[in-house]
Formats: C-alpha cells, sequence, structure tokens
C-alpha cells in the first residue's frame, strides 16, 4: 500500500534522497550490535509480556515510510490485545488504560521499540528519522498539517529529533510542533554527527525511564536548537 502523494509532494521526496552510506554503515552496525549484545534482554521482555497478558509477544503495525510506502512496523505489545477494537485507530496518552504495567514500563524506556531494529536492517527504517505514522493517520494529518510529507523524504527512525526534544503524538497541535524539528533534521541530510548526538539522547532518556518534557518548537537554526 502506498498513501496518495500529490505531484508537488513527489519532488520533496524523490530518489534524490536516498540514503547516504555512511548513514546506512551506521544503521546496520548498530542493528546488529543491539541484536546481538541484547539478546538476552530481547528475551527478558518478551518473557514478561507472555506472563502478564495473553496475546503475541510482538505485534505489527502498519506504517508510512519513506516516499508513502508502507511497511510492517514491529514491536513489543504493549497494551492489552485489541486495544483499538472499539476505538479505531487512536493516539495513547498518559495514564493509558489500555497500557499493561508491563507495556508501562517498556514505553517509558522506550525498550518496545527495540523490535524495530529489524526493520532497520531490511532497509525500511533508520535508527534515527522522522517517527513513522499509521496510514490512516497519515491521511488524516497531510491534510490537516501543510508541510506534513515532508518527513516522506527519508527513512522513517526508531528515534529522532522530535522524539527527543518532546513527548509522544497527543493532538495535531503537538504533531506540527514535531514537524519543525522533524524538517530541521531532514535539512541536514543524513548528518552522521546529529545522528550520534540523537542516539546519546535517546539511550539517556532510556536509561532515566523518565518521561520526556516537551520543549519549545525551535524557531532558530539547527545548531542553535539542537544545544
Amino acid at each position: 500500500m502506498r498513501v496518495r502523494i500529490a505531484p508537488f509532494q513527489l519532488s520533496l521526496c524523490g530518489e534524490r534522497c536516498e540514503t547516504p552510506a555512511p548513514k546506512r554503515f551506521l544503521d546496520v552496525s548498530v542493528s546488529l550490535l543491539g541484536l546481538t549484545l541484547g539478546l538476552p534482554v530481547l528475551f527478558l521482555i518478551g518473557a514478561a509480556v507472555a506472563l502478564e497478558s495473553r496475546g503475541s509477544i510482538l505485534y505489527a503495525q502498519e506504517r508510512v515510510g519513506r516516499n508513502g510506502k508502507s511497511f510492517r512496523m514491529y514491536k513489543f505489545r504493549s497494551m492489552v490485545m485489541d486495544a483499538e477494537r472499539e476505538s479505531g485507530p487512536v493516539w495513547s496518552h498518559e495514564r493509558d488504560p489500555r497500557v499493561t504495567r508491563v507495556g508501562s514500563i517498556l514505553r517509558r524506556t522506550h525498550l518496545d521499540e527495540l523490535p524495530q531494529l529489524l526493520n532497520v536492517l531490511r532497509g525500511e527504517m533508520s535508527v534515527v528519522g522522522p517517527r513513522p505514522e499509521r496510514p490512516v493517520l497519515v491521511e488524516r494529518l497531510n491534510q490537516a498539517v501543510p508541510g506534513y510529507h515532508e518527513r516522506w523524504a527519508v527513512l522513517p527512525g526508531i528515534t529522532g529529533l522530535a522524539q527527543v526534544r518532546h513527548g509522544y503524538d497527543e493532538s495535531t497541535k503537538t504533531v506540527k510542533q514535531k514537524l519543525r524539528y522533524d524538517r530541521c533534521y531532514i535539512r541536514r541530510k543524513g548528518s552522521f554527527a546529529l545522528d550520534l548526538k540523537i542516539m546519546a539522547a535517546t539511550m539517556g532518556l532510556m536509561l532515566s525511564g523518565a518521561p520526556r518534557k516537551s520543549a519549545p518548537a525551535p524557531r532558530r537554526p539547527l545548531k542553535e536548537a539542537w544545544s
């Protein structure tokens, strides 16, 4: 499946935005290292998810990637089974009753995202980039948020500048704020140094387990906004 892209949008996310070789090397290296060294952690998380609630340990969800092309993104299950059966696709929020106790820890430490290292190896995602969203929400956001399609110019990421500077998406307003960070990142065209800084900041968030406090959206050049 591919999300509909207007002709003027295609010019922003064409082949000229292919992943630079150094960035791809970093992606593959981090993914292989993470999956190899993190194997015991992956097994422990899987066991904890299985013991707490019925259902699958992993789940795959359709997301929109580069050039509007959909792919299956993997995560550890952090909610009860069929969490959106009645509500349909909606954003999660703080103290969401659908989130399990183990899931709450996984989401706070971002360990639920570890299976996406497989998506990175498959070339569907990068370690760093704009977070991918579900097709049904993308259709709405592409109409409601000017410039939202610019996020499709690069591979989506497990983490990103918007993620370390802002909290989870909760409304169209927060999406607009995070889009400014995504644009700043895309303008740097796969900066190796910036990716390392974002990875380091992400590790800090994972180790602290503290909820992310939203920072004001950048109105200055990225070099200053990322100080």
